[in-house]
This record gives C-alpha cells, sequence and structure tokens, in this order.
C-alpha cells in the first residue's frame, strides 16, 4: 500500500502540471495552435508522450481541464442556491447562474486562464459539445436553468434557449477579456471579480427581460 501511495503521488503532481500548463497555452494560443509536444514540455516533461500517456486525446485533455474547475464552481452555486429566498425573482436566478465563474476567478488569485480556455473551447464546434455535457452534468446547474425558466413563462422556448447562448457567451467573454486585461495589467472597467460579476448579472437580467419582436 505504502509503495502504491509512493507512486500514485508523482503521477498525480505530473497531471496537475499537464492540466496548468495545457490550459494557460490552449488560453493564450487556441486549443489546436498547440501540440500535445509543446503542452509537454511547457510542463517541464522530458517525454513527449506524456499528455497522450496520461490522458489520452486533445479533447480529453480538454474534458480533463473542465473537469478541473468543475467541483469548485458547484460548491460556488451550492452556496448561492442555499442563500436563496423563498420568493426568489429573476435576478436572484440570474445571480446565481453568473456569479460562480467570476467568484471561482478570484479565488484561483492572478493570472488566470479559465475563463480565456473556456473562450477557446467554445469557439469550436466538436469541442463546444464537451463544454455543453459537462455543464450539464451539473445538477445546481439545471435547478438554476429551471428557475431561470419559471420566472419567464412568458418567453417562447427558442427565445430562452436563444438567450441563453447569449448570456453565456456575454459572461465568458466579459470574463475572458478582464482575465486577460489582469494578466497584462491593464486598467478593468471593474475594480475586482465580485463588482464584474455584479455588472454582468445587471446586463444578463435586461436581456432577459428584453423585448421580443416576432417576424415572419
Amino acid at each position: 500500500m505504502l509503495a502504491r501511495t509512493v507512486r500514485e503521488e508523482p503521477v498525480g503532481a505530473t497531471r496537475e502540471l499537464i492540466l496548468t500548463a495545457a490550459e494557460r497555452l490552449f488560453a493564450e494560443r487556441g486549443v489546436y495552435a498547440v501540440s500535445n509536444r509543446r503542452v509537454s514540455e511547457a510542463a517541464g516533461q522530458g517525454n513527449n508522450a506524456a499528455v497522450g500517456y496520461h490522458f489520452g486525446t486533445k479533447a480529453d485533455l480538454v474534458r480533463a481541464i473542465v473537469r478541473k474547475h468543475a467541483q469548485e464552481l458547484e460548491e460556488v452555486r451550492l452556496r448561492l442556491l442555499a442563500g436563496l429566498r423563498a420568493d426568489a425573482d429573476l435576478r436572484d436566478w440570474v445571480d446565481c447562474l453568473v456569479r460562480p465563474i467570476p467568484e471561482h476567478l478570484a479565488a484561483l488569485g492572478n493570472p488566470t486562464w479559465y475563463a480565456r480556455f473556456c473562450v477557446q473551447v467554445m469557439a469550436d464546434p466538436a469541442l463546444y459539445e464537451i463544454m455543453t455535457e459537462e455543464a450539464l452534468a451539473s445538477p445546481r446547474l439545471r435547478e438554476i436553468i429551471d428557475g431561470l425558466n419559471r420566472c419567464l413563462p412568458h418567453l417562447p422556448a427558442d427565445v430562452r434557449a436563444e438567450r441563453g447562448d447569449m448570456a453565456r457567451h456575454l459572461v465568458l467573454n466579459m470574463c475572458a477579456e478582464r482575465e486577460r486585461a489582469l494578466a497584462d495589467r491593464s486598467t478593468t472597467p471593474r475594480a475586482n471579480w465580485h463588482d464584474t460579476a455584479t455588472g454582468l448579472v445587471d446586463a444578463v437580467v435586461g436581456l432577459w427581460l428584453a423585448p421580443v419582436t416576432h417576424t415572419g
């Protein structure tokens, strides 16, 4: 048992180094612009096949990075849901939807790459499916979406779906822009991630409440 534990520790450390290096490189350069060999080198691995050995395909590596952050995001959602009033309104549910990512980024410190990584992944149709699958595996996120939809019975299903996509892109891209600015030591519109989340909640509430123009 002791020998197994000693062996597992360096394997776990190697996997973590690879995940961190891959997240940074994918965020800064794009997923398919970065080879597994480049990730291995950035992770300090002499074996160029280290990524394939530990994770398999590039899609498997992307999924592993997403899952690396999933538990922390779920814990923030759980806490926000626990604080909801019985008469929670649209803004309360939007707060639960929007705030987990900025709070998670704040907890990670600076620099971070997760928001930029997500934007890069969302731009690829095949990898986008991985993000969607992993997100919908969250029972808390499904609960938040259900609560949000209950506040919007007047919106047609296709409009709700469209605005859900708009909200996701808005939150991720704005977080990515702030993440990039912090890494570059540039000025940002908001002083911290908490205030950034508040501004995004304002915007997403407005998005959901915008009028619907019927065409055709």
